[in-house]
């Protein structure tokens, strides 16, 4: 229990320490120092604990609770004088519906209540704190010297560093108690905090516009939130000793008693998912520094959402509401990756891939059976990995190029050569062979070919996959295009940087390498202990992997052997003469420079476009699920 405890504390202690230093030395060294503690904590407890099964400890429930609930009402206050400060009256209506809901269950219904096990790991928490405690201290690293640079391109915003790091590292601690609750009070609380916390770092450049998208981002979370409040009030109504307010008897009570509260909960999943149509928020995020996008899609907000609705999969497996659920999942999956075509912006199309693949989680979970879970959980932990790498990376190219256009990219390799590379393997862990997220993609087909409704999950997820291929390879070929013009650039790149881009880009080629590990070892046994059956990946196909990955490594180290006696040839243009800086004689002799450009389609895959039809969709979903709820409830 020490290991938890020590998990949740620590990164609060540091939060607190970090509100009250403004040298940016001190500051990276204790940032550096926490991240490198917690990352061990983390791995100490994969260690020790991967192959103890489940353990649940008993924490005193009362003095813990009554502080909770405490700082929930401080934070609605909060909230509510925000919100009538900047006008946003949706959201304050919102906040007093919520904080009504759980002042009912405080003074109404609490009394007598004595959950026992509030504290737990499994496999699946263990997997969860590796992707907060290593990815989150390593983006935490990387924005020391970020936002260092991010207030000298912005000098208009105001330097709330002190503010920046308090909130991340809160916000790490949020979500080892979330991940490490067997307590859904405790697990609401931690929920809660995350929501605030991506509201205050959405919010950070106190512009109009990141104002208006932190209020969305907390008005869709509240709306979720709601949700998950009424589902404690149900399981605090139909068994007043609270004994189903611990999330393993909940589970295990079967269909008849969970699926209500399943149901809510998932649609809380839903929203802090940004599963569409509360999609807007997440790409709204993007206003804030990349940092704090990085923090969202790869370890703390979002994969709150998916880690939730996992967790209930084995209620919604069979059900009609979880088929609804999972349909939800899949048309985001399937329009989020249409609207990343259109998108030259990298963070808008990273963005769309996140809510696309997170999509594909829910899609899973939704469904729930063994084998779409253990698909679930590869592509949490291959998604986080990637798309952390990417973010930090457009991060960077941004602070040198002062551009996140994808065009702006052209000819990258020559400009930023290790930095691109890095790009390039993390768009291929996106989507080729043999990273995971395509190994998780494939599980994921085979997962639902045995599932009710199969063959429309399986042909969603195929055309999906196809549309995934084409928004990657073009930005990869971008990258990799090899221009006459633009010098090195890389110099200015700070170490701290390179520090973690290179440990990130490490991690995204060993989680694919040790894949199987980690199924053995991890989700095997997760599946097992849960649904009393397990998947794994045959033997023939990990031996195939194994061959692929040898010939990827191969190949970089093969590059300096041939690069000796390369022999570097012009451009070719179909006959016409072309200069060292790509000029050629046109038609009518006119002189025109060579120049590539992607195609986007947005008249076929704008935002607006495709919203239109994904967004009530969705919300019928939603609705139908709802509908099957209330008649669970009659």
């Amino acid at each position: 229990m020490n290991e938890l405890i020590f998990l949740i504390a620590f990164p609060t202690i540091i939060a607190f320490i970090l509100l009250l230093l403004s040298n940016n030395r001190i500051r990276y060294a204790i940032v550096a120092l926490a991240a490198l503690v917690i990352s061990a904590a983390s791995i100490y407890l994969l260690a020790t604990s991967y192959a103890r099964g489940t353990v649940y400890y008993t924490v005193p429930f009362e003095p813990a609770s009554q502080m909770m609930f405490a700082i929930e009402m401080g934070i609605a206050l909060l909230l509510l004088w925000l919100g009538i400060r900047f006008k946003q009256y949706i959201a304050v209506l919102l906040v007093l519906a919520q904080s009504a809901l759980m002042v009912y269950y405080e003074f109404a219904m609490s009394h007598g209540m004595d959950p026992v096990k509030n504290l737990f790991f499994d496999q699946f928490s263990i997997i969860m704190a590796m992707i907060i405690g290593i990815i989150g201290s390593l983006i935490a690293v990387y924005a020391v010297s970020y936002m260092q640079t991010y207030h000298g391109h912005h000098p208009e915003v105001r330097d709330r560093r002190r503010f920046f790091f308090f909130v991340t590292f809160i916000f790490l601690a949020a979500m080892f108690g979330l991940v490490f609750s067997n307590n859904l009070l405790w697990v609401f609380f931690f929920w809660e905090l995350t929501t605030l916390a991506s509201f205050l770092l959405i919010g950070y450049a106190e512009s109009e516009e990141a104002t208006n998208n932190a209020f969305l981002a907390l008005k869709m979370n509240l709306l979720g939130g709601i949700a998950f409040a009424g589902a404690i009030i149900y399981l605090a109504s139909a068994d007043p000793a609270g004994g189903l307010l611990e999330l393993d008897t909940l589970i295990a009570s079967g269909q008849a008693v969970a699926i209500v509260p399943a149901v809510l909960i998932s649609f809380a999943g839903l929203t802090k998912a940004a599963q569409m149509p509360f999609s807007g928020w997440l790409v709204g995020a993007m206003v804030a520094p990349t940092p704090v996008s990085a923090l969202l899609h790869s370890s703390t907000m979002v994969k709150a959402g998916v880690y939730i609705i996992v967790r209930f999969a084995p209620v919604l497996a069979g059900s009609l509401a979880g088929v609804s659920i999972a349909m939800v999942g899949a048309v985001t999956f399937l329009v989020a990756s249409g609207i990343a075509i259109s998108q030259s912006n990298a963070k808008k199309v990273l963005a769309y891939s996140t809510i696309a693949n997170l999509g594909l989680i829910v899609a899973c979970a939704g469904v729930g059976t063994y084998k779409l879970v253990w698909a679930a959980i590869l592509l949490i932990i291959f998604h986080a990995i990637a798309k952390s790498l990417l973010f930090l990376c457009v991060g960077t190219v941004e602070h040198r190029t002062g551009s996140r256009d994808i065009e702006d990219m052209d000819g990258l390799i020559v400009r930023m050569p290790r930095l691109a590379a890095m790009m390039f393997v993390g768009i291929a862990g996106m989507f080729l062979a043999p990273f995971g997220m395509l190994i998780s993609k494939w599980a994921a087909i085979e997962g639902f070919i045995d599932a009710p409704f199969g063959l429309i999950f399986v042909t969603i997820l195929a055309f999906g996959g196809a549309v995934t291929v084409f928004f990657w390879s073009k930005w990869m070929g971008k990258i990799i295009s090899v221009t006459p013009y633009g010098e090195n650039i890389e110099g200015t790149i700070s170490r701290q940087k390179w520090v973690v881009l290179t440990t990130l880009t490490a991690l995204t080629v060993l989680a694919a390498l040790f894949f199987p590990l980690i199924s053995s070892g991890l989700i095997e046994p997760y599946l097992l202990g849960t649904f009393g059956e397990t998947a794994r990946l045959a033997q023939d196909n990990i031996i195939i992997m194994a061959l692929m990955i040898s010939l990827l490594l191969i190949l970089p180290f093969s590059l300096p052997f041939y690069a000796k006696g390369g022999k570097k040839m012009p451009a070719y243009m179909c006959g016409r003469p072309v200069t060292t800086d790509l000029k050629f004689a046109g038609s009518a002799g006119i002189e025109r420079t060579m120049t590539t450009r992607n195609y986007y389609f947005t008249e076929y895959f704008g935002e607006g476009k495709l919203l239109r039809v994904a967004n009530p969709l969705c919300i019928l979903l939603i609705l139908l699920a709802g509908a099957i709820l209330a008649g669970a409830i009659l």
